[in-house]
């Protein structure tokens, strides 16, 4: 099966979470016998901080605005069995139209913000997509699951939603040695956001004031740096993929928090969520509706809500800490891999495939047939 993807970035992980899902499951679709076209529109501030601009798992287009692109990209999309635009593209309703208007392929919206999107659709339409494109689409897949997913049928008309949820690579997420430049007693990867900013304050720094002989790391983009932060809290601005497993293996404990909008809709695990995992580093994470779905939330992770709760996990011995992190890592790699995600993705779009065909039937009566008024 052919594939052409149109997303926000694949290049560069820096300030994005779409970076890192797409890698692993087009990287396990290739694997699996597929062929993948990324097209990705280079931005400067991707461009200035790109993990490739090649790769060996799919072709790879750069291209500075739609039009410069658009023959060539057309040209990919018409000869491709499925085509997938996604959440937050660079000229997406545009796009998106074009898309829509090709005869052959399998059309797919694929939304790794579903709660952003619905959110702003509500008060008017979004950048990336048209309220009327929606039912438009063969598939509309959703980084999140729960409520989003009837909200997008019912209230948008959305003919088939299915959730795709974020995932991991094992071949770039597992445990190495500790790392001295990111040892640590607890750690955080997120880029700064104002909706989250009081769980931090309240789950890592000031877990850091009260422990002084205690190391934290916070590692993320557009954090106000003139703040007065903690001594005791070292803080970087990217960590780049290559260096993720180094970081989380050398964190006695990792946090994941959940942006305000993913939590209030729930069903929506960070692809963090797994990478750590992955690298069995322990966790804990604020909690939100769904998170039983994916963790056993007694036996796999901690789920913290105040400073407390932070010090009690700072306090469980080391034994404990890796026999939880060892079910959580194995619980990862046999549901939320890559390839488990591309497997799912390939079923959803065989059932979107049948579905496109039995309604062109129902509307396009066989030739041969007598039809009567």
């Amino acid at each position: 099966m052919k594939l052409t993807f149109f997303g926000l970035t694949i290049s560069s992980s820096w300030g994005n979470g779409h970076a890192t899902p797409y890698r692993a499951l087009i990287r396990a679709l290739t694997r699996l016998g597929h062929q993948v076209h990324f097209f990705e529109k280079d931005v400067p501030y991707y461009s200035s901080r790109r993990d490739f601009d090649s790769c060996d798992y799919c072709r790879l287009t750069l291209y500075p605005d739609w039009d410069a692109i658009r023959e060539q990209a057309l040209a990919a999309a018409a000869g491709s069995d499925v085509v997938i635009t996604a959440s937050f593209l660079p000229e997406g309703r545009r796009i998106n139209r074009e898309m829509l208007d090709l005869a052959r392929p399998l059309r797919v919206f694929y939304d790794l913000d579903t709660p952003v999107t619905l959110k702003n659709l509500r008060h008017g339409e979004v950048e990336y997509l048209c309220r009327s494109q929606l039912p438009e689409f063969d598939l509309v897949l959703s980084f999140t699951g729960g409520n989003a997913l009837a909200e997008l049928e019912q209230e948008h008309g959305a003919r088939m939603v299915r959730p795709l949820y974020g995932c991991v690579d094992p071949d770039d997420y597992h445990r190495v040695e500790i790392h001295p430049e990111f040892r640590c007693d607890l750690s955080y990867m997120g880029t700064y956001s104002a909706d989250r900013q009081a769980r931090l304050d309240e789950l890592l720094l000031e877990p850091s004031r009260r422990h002084p002989e205690k190391l934290f790391l916070l590692a993320g983009p557009l954090y106000p740096w003139h703040w007065q932060w903690p001594e005791n809290v070292r803080r970087m601005e990217h960590v780049a993929p290559a260096d993720h497993s180094r970081f989380y293996s050398s964190s006695r404990i990792t946090l994941n928090l959940t942006r305000g909008e993913m939590a209030a809709n729930g069903w929506c695990p960070s692809g963090r969520f797994f990478e750590a995992a992955a690298c069995g580093t322990p966790l804990i994470t604020d909690a939100w509706d769904g998170l039983d779905s994916f963790f056993d939330v007694l036996r796999d992770l901690r789920v913290v809500a105040r400073a407390e709760d932070v010090q009690d996990a700072l306090s469980m011995a080391d034994a404990e800490l890796q026999s939880m992190a060892a079910r959580a890592r194995q619980r990862t790699l046999d549901e939320h891999t890559g390839r488990v995600r591309a497997r799912q993705l390939l079923g959803y779009l065989e059932e979107a495939m049948s579905n496109a065909k039995t309604n062109a039937s129902s509307t396009n009566p066989s030739p041969h047939k007598e039809v009567t008024p």
